[in-house]
């Protein structure tokens, strides 16, 4: 058995979910070994809105630790 059939998350494991199910995902995706792209680019998944948000957020952290936004910043 390979290990995406494994360890993987396709489409018949999201469709014994319940409809309301996220799919989340902080990327990048190894694409066909832990998400099919299918469930990737479905109508449950947030992963562009997580992976857009977690680059805005890793500015803002990098910017507080180079010292910005302080007193003397």
């Amino acid at each position: 058995m390979e290990r995406c059939e494994r360890y993987g998350f396709d489409m018949d494991m999201l469709s014994r979910m319940k409809k309301e199910v996220v799919i989340m995902h902080p990327g990048p995706i190894n694409r066909g070994v832990e998400l099919a792209s299918n469930v990737a680019d479905c109508g449950n998944s947030v992963i562009l809105n997580q992976v857009t948000n977690g680059v805005a957020v890793r500015m803002a952290v990098l910017y507080l630790l180079g010292g910005g936004g302080g007193e003397n910043g």
